[in-house]
């Protein structure tokens, strides 16, 4: 009787020492807000890497410049809102997308970015790799981040 036996290939998993987290500089001038923040989900998630795992950090540092020049379309800066609450009673606070680009830039782009990540421990682990400024001018020349393609 002949069997034919079928090989089973093992999962790969990354351990720690093969990860390499590299830097990457996003130039946020003038690029629309939704599709920089896939972008930079992309990375920071490591899906453009071939080693990608779902639930493994494999993804890359990002740093953004530039935060207070992105754009948005149709009447996002006057109609789309940004809440958050006291925990009092009466506590909600809302903010409108222009006065969130004037006072904190960078907490758009964070919102945005961590819509788009995995709402657990991975997510919060990951959203640490995103360093936003609003201006051209940033920290981290010391680990010489390429600018992304």
């Amino acid at each position: 009787m002949n069997v034919e036996r079928k090989t089973v290939e093992k999962t790969y998993y990354p351990k720690a020492n093969e990860l390499k987290q590299d830097w990457v500089l996003v130039d946020a001038n003038d690029q629309y807000l939704g599709r920089l923040a896939t972008q930079i989900a992309r990375l920071l998630l490591g899906k453009h890497k071939p080693n990608f795992t779902p639930g493994v950090a494999v993804g890359d540092f990002v740093v953004v410049v530039n935060a207070e020049r992105i754009r948005v379309t149709g009447n996002k800066l006057t109609e789309k809102y940004y809440y958050h609450h006291s925990s009092y009673p009466g506590g909600l606070k809302a903010i409108n997308l222009k006065q969130q680009l004037n006072k904190h830039p960078e907490r758009v782009i964070r919102s945005a970015v961590w819509g788009m990540l995995p709402h657990n421990r991975l997510g919060r682990k990951i959203i640490k790799n995103l360093k936003i400024y609003a201006g051209n001018e940033h920290p981290h020349e010391a680990q010489k981040p390429r600018p992304v393609a």
